[in-house]
């Protein structure tokens, strides 16, 4: 009796000690890319509440929720290096338009960021918001975070500090350098940015007031950041004529604040800049053998998305919306801006100038009621509904409006894209 005891509790153990594995969610067969520099493979994976518990071959396992993802591709959650949905998420947290792409964390601050604000600031900011309105009740950058996860968001955040924050918080519109005590100032609120755990510095160096910045000043707010481990991320001075300089300026800001760099959104913006592909490809692999940490993101399409200020020069922007306003008012200043908006230059970057017609300037964004009918039309069908040219549209919708307007310019190569897509494989 004894050795069949034994095989009996030999039995009993075994069982107990291999019960049938079981998830709340059980993801089978999918081809799981799972971020790392190796290829992809067939496999399970196990999930328990919100953590992934197992992930390989989970063939006797159950879950209370079982999809059979044969013949699909199972990837962490993707990063959107360059959200502006800081209003959006206030309005719905749901997110539910980027969530459904597989986006789990959303990264704002190309160049303007919810903090740090002074009062003038935040009434700016009220006074200019459209059919999104909130109380601003915040005034650093992680209070904001802080604010948006409190009330709820199906999304991870972070966010850099703007750059173009930093100099309106201090210098204001004006165009001129910082004196001493406020560049002193910006690197203090770099600092406190940083401890509170700000990403790094962001910059879109195209529009004003960042556009007035220099090399020099970028440099001094990266230095503090670089303290931290922090990065410096760039909408380049130039995506089209001066591209090749403007990526110079970053990998001169790396070098000098000692700091990793990336380039947001890397284009060649303008037909006459598509060639450059190869150009800026070889210039940041060497920056990378030279020992510097250039990184890039990029535009899966042909399309960018800002405003019509990206189509006037920063002079006429200079003081602020109000300012720039009252400026396309003067007839001087029209007859001036009607003759610069459409001549090449390499003093300022005029995405007016990238598209091959007025048909490929869609405007998408408007605050005033009054001409929300117009959005998804193009400058050039109305310029012809208004019987005015598209430079005089342009500068009369940034009036009317009180906003820069919202425009997608299609202006980048589908070839470019496809580059692009081949050096991340």
């Amino acid at each position: 009796m004894k050795p069949l005891l034994q095989i009996l509790l030999s039995v009993l153990l075994f069982n107990g000690c291999t019960p049938t594995e079981s998830f709340d969610v059980l993801i089978k067969n999918g081809e799981i890319v799972d971020g790392s520099d190796e290829t992809s493979y067939t496999g399970d994976i196990g999930i328990r509440a919100d953590t992934i518990s197992a992930i390989g071959n989970l063939s006797g396992a159950k879950g209370e929720l079982e999809i059979d993802a044969t013949g699909l591709a199972v990837a962490p959650g993707f990063i959107n290096m360059l959200s502006w949905a800081v209003d959006a998420l206030i309005e719905d947290g749901k997110s539910q338009s980027d969530i459904r792409q597989g986006v789990t964390l959303e990264v704002f601050g190309e160049g303007s960021s919810m903090g740090p604000w002074n009062e003038e600031m935040k009434k700016d900011e009220q006074e200019m918001q459209g059919d999104i309105k909130y109380p601003i009740s915040w005034t650093s950058l992680s209070e904001y975070l802080d604010f948006i996860v409190e009330k709820g968001i199906s999304t991870n955040v972070a966010s850099f500090l703007g750059a173009t924050t930093l100099r309106i918080h201090t210098v204001g519109y004006e165009n001129r350098a910082p004196t001493t005590e406020e560049l002193d100032a910006m690197k203090a609120m770099v600092k406190k940015g940083m401890e509170e755990g700000a990403l790094g510095i962001g910059s879109s160096l195209i529009y004003a007031p960042a556009f007035y910045s220099s090399t020099e000043e970028l440099i001094a707010l990266c230095e503090v950041a670089s303290q931290y481990d922090g990065m410096y991320i760039s909408h380049l001075r130039s995506e089209g004529n001066q591209l090749l300089e403007s990526l110079n300026e970053l990998i001169q800001i790396a070098d000098e604040a000692n700091i990793r760099a990336e380039v947001y959104h890397l284009k060649m913006a303008g037909k006459n800049n598509w060639n450059k592909f190869d150009a800026v490809v070889s210039k940041i692999d060497s920056a990378r053998e030279a020992g510097l940490a250039i990184t890039t993101d990029m535009y899966t399409y042909t399309a960018g998305a800002t405003g019509l200020d990206a189509a006037m020069p920063p002079w006429v922007q200079e003081g602020g919306y109000e300012k720039w306003a009252e400026r396309l008012q003067d007839p001087k200043v029209r007859e001036r801006l009607k003759e610069e908006m459409v001549t090449p230059t390499n003093e300022w970057e005029s995405l007016m100038m990238g598209v091959e017609s007025y048909e490929d300037m869609l405007l998408i964004g408007f605050k005033n009621d009054s001409l929300k009918y117009l959005t998804g039309k193009s400058l050039a069908e109305v310029a012809k509904m208004r019987d005015t040219s598209p430079v005089e549209t342009a500068m009369d919708l940034v009036i009317q409006d009180g906003s820069r307007v919202g425009t997608v310019y299609f202006m980048m190569s589908e070839e470019n894209v496809k580059n692009k897509l081949h050096c991340l494989i």
